[in-house]
């Protein structure tokens, strides 16, 4: 997100928790105008904003490995819809001319009734992330309609890129792929592969954020490649990359199968397209093999045990 606004001519602020260390972000230090703030501590948020005065807030952060939120999940409604309460309630004290953008997640839809999902398809959650991030959704629409604010919500689904940390599957198996490519690994353990998912590219996910507060009308937008992929299909993607055959390496541990979904998480962004011109640009096979390309290189770059 920042380096697409940057690409843009804007001033960016950043929030983050430790100025020490910026994680994937760290090659745009000095880009960048750097402000303390924690999503659990709204008052930090409140005061980022009453200082910078920001046109433009894009809240993207929150608790992401949706597994650990049934482990925490008081700490993941607090981080989540606390902190968009919070962005939401500065805006309407300092500033309601200032446009937000909040981050929801395709997880809200759950058992949905249909698939793909539209922004209008009844909402049956099932973690603790999903309810959080439902409730963060519902109240911006509140508001929005309560106050005028130009809030939008987008509703984005899985999205990649070779930052993606490595606990995640998407990351695993690309990781891996690389791995037993260059003799470091000699299979991969996953979970379920025939789980479903709709993936698409992170950056042209931001690039979405950004379509949805430059329009006169706040609204919510579902971000999404509208094309369904199981993880086996990522997997023997992954391995064509680097001219193998998934089925070889793959191995199914019980301990990270996951019950049966009853319904493919899988959004359809035609209202994307149709009112905001956005479209994915990086394709399924284009966002796997920059992912197994990234990984190829770190790999061989790193040092190994003799």
């Amino acid at each position: 997100m920042a380096e697409l606004l940057l690409e843009k001519g804007y001033a960016v602020s950043g929030l983050v928790r430790d100025p020490g260390s910026l994680g994937s972000a760290e090659h745009l230090r000095g880009q960048i105008e750097l402000v303390e703030g924690d999503l659990l501590v709204p008052d930090t948020l409140h005061a980022a904003i009453e200082r910078l005065r920001p046109r433009e807030v894009y809240h993207l952060a929150a608790p992401s490995f949706v597994p650990d939120s049934w482990e925490r999940p008081r700490e993941t409604m607090r981080a989540i819809v606390g902190s968009s309460a919070a962005i939401l309630e500065a805006v309407r004290a300092i500033d309601d001319g200032t446009r937000v953008f909040v981050a929801s997640s395709g997880s809200i839809f759950g058992e949905a009734p249909e698939s793909p999902q539209r922004e209008d398809t009844p909402c049956r959650p099932t973690t603790p992330y999903a309810v959080a991030k439902l409730a963060a959704h519902q109240l911006l629409g509140l508001l929005r309609e309560r106050d005028g604010l130009h809030a939008s919500s987008g509703i984005a689904f899985n999205h990649e890129s070779e930052r993606r940390p490595e606990q995640f599957v998407t990351r695993r198996i690309t990781r891996g792929a690389a791995a037993i490519k260059l003799g470091l690994q000699e299979d991969l353990s996953l979970g379920s592969l025939d789980a479903i998912r709709d993936w698409c590219f992170a950056g042209d996910v931001v690039e979405g954020a950004w379509l949805m507060l430059q329009r006169d009308q706040p609204g919510d937008y579902v971000l999404a490649s509208g094309r369904p992929h199981t993880v086996a299909e990522l997997a023997s993607t992954a391995f064509a990359c680097v001219g193998l055959d998934a089925e070889r390496y793959l191995r199914v541990d019980g301990a990270r199968v996951r019950a049966a979904e009853g319904t493919p998480n899988v959004g359809d962004p035609t209202r994307a397209h149709e009112q905001l011109g956005w479209h994915p640009r990086v394709s399924f096979e284009e966002l796997v093999a920059r992912m197994v390309e990234a990984d190829l290189r770190a790999l061989s770059e790193a040092p190994h045990p003799a």
